[in-house]
């Protein structure tokens, strides 16, 4: 016999802990299912930490509203909570003449998504500001910051199980029907269940499309192919003379080989994005050699043998090589039919700086506020 429960979210990283709070605080019975053995371990657990200011998102688009709706809500949440963060700062640094045209260019589509506060600086104010820097222009973005990502989901956590949802660890989703205005759905793991919810919201990251495919009832047309992206990261030895996130000017095919902090003020470097077929968080310390050239491009000073590998995380994409980059698909009853669920597709970054705002998007398709 089925066990009845309100509301399930599949997947306890960063935006399904905030998706069950959000239903929780709307006053539904929840419950999270999560296939390992502790919240938050895979991509919510292996990014750079940085809350983004929502600069480089296609106008409109849902990154782009999400992320500067989300980073707000995320500060806000930060102090009332507790959750360790910093507004470190972000400079975006132009290294010559051609990347110096291109400034303005990113300061009108920050300006076009409703971040107005980026401040262009010469390479003298640049450098009275981090004086290792070296570059001829740049941008100062105030609003970029980095957060205690495990801190944020326990605070999440946290409050969802005030309002009353429960988190069922070791827990993998099976198998789901579409069944009688809800779902019957099926668990694995040690201590398998079956389960009768009104709402379903497929939060499972990585396994986002796997859960979509196994929810009989939903059209195989509304569920997207999935590839994974590794983004490799390398950790600096010793101090860093740098306070705040130093990216350089994007070139096409991403955001270039970045300088984040963490807020122990240990400098990180990366992603070196590679396309893989199956989740691997092996780091090449040989693939850290391509990454000096770029570096000191803006920090000269870089010593060799300075990088070590530090950590690799996996981006569940939904478009592949070569193809332009996909939005966020958040998937409700308007746009596949089925009343009650919510599939979430491409949730990369900036998911965790967009996650209070993606539970809030939630929660309306569902009509569940």
């Amino acid at each position: 016999m089925s066990e009845r429960i309100d509301a399930v979210v599949v997947g306890a990283g960063v935006v399904g802990l905030a998706c069950a709070r959000a239903l929780a605080r709307a006053g539904h019975e929840v419950i999270v299912l999560e296939r390992n053995p502790a919240f938050g371990t895979e991509t919510s657990a292996r990014n750079s930490e940085v809350i983004h200011a929502g600069i480089y998102y296609p106008k409109d688009s849902l990154k782009a509203r999400l992320c500067v709706a989300g980073r707000a809500l995320l500060y806000a949440f930060c102090e009332e909570y507790g959750v360790a963060h910093r507004r470190s700062g972000k400079l975006i640094v132009a290294t010559n003449a051609e990347q110096d045209a291109k400034l303005e260019g990113i300061r009108a589509r920050a300006a076009a998504n409703g971040v107005d506060n980026l401040c262009v600086l010469s390479a003298a104010e640049a450098r009275a500001l981090e004086p290792e820097l070296n570059c001829t222009a740049a941008l100062l973005s105030p609003s970029t910051g980095i957060v205690d990502s495990h801190g944020l989901m326990l605070a999440l956590l946290g409050d969802a199980e005030r309002h009353g949802a429960v988190l069922a660890l070791r827990t993998p989703f099976v198998a789901a029907e579409v069944k009688g205005g809800g779902f019957e759905l099926v668990t694995g793991g040690e201590a398998p269940m079956q389960l009768r919810t009104r709402l379903l919201v497929n939060s499972a990251g990585l396994a986002a499309v796997a859960v979509a495919r196994g929810i009989a009832g939903l059209g195989a047309a509304h569920v997207p192919d999935a590839y994974l992206a590794k983004g490799n990261y390398y950790a600096l030895t010793g101090r860093t003379p740098f306070s705040r996130l130093v990216y350089p000017v994007p070139e096409p095919g991403g955001l270039g080989v970045h300088l984040t902090l963490d807020l122990g003020g240990r400098a990180r470097f990366g992603p070196d994005v590679e396309w893989v077929s199956e989740i691997d968080y092996a780091v090449d310390p040989q693939r850290a050699e391509r990454f000096y050239g770029a570096i000191r491009s803006y920090w000269p000073g870089l010593p060799d043998g300075a990088l070590q590998p530090a950590y690799a995380g996996m981006r569940p994409k939904i478009a592949g090589p070569g193809a332009p980059e996909a939005d966020f698909v958040i998937q409700g009853p308007a746009g596949h039919g089925v009343p009650g669920l919510v599939n979430l597709f491409g949730i990369e970054s900036p998911g965790l700086t967009s996650s209070l705002a993606i539970a809030e998007q939630v929660v309306a398709a569902l009509g569940a506020r």
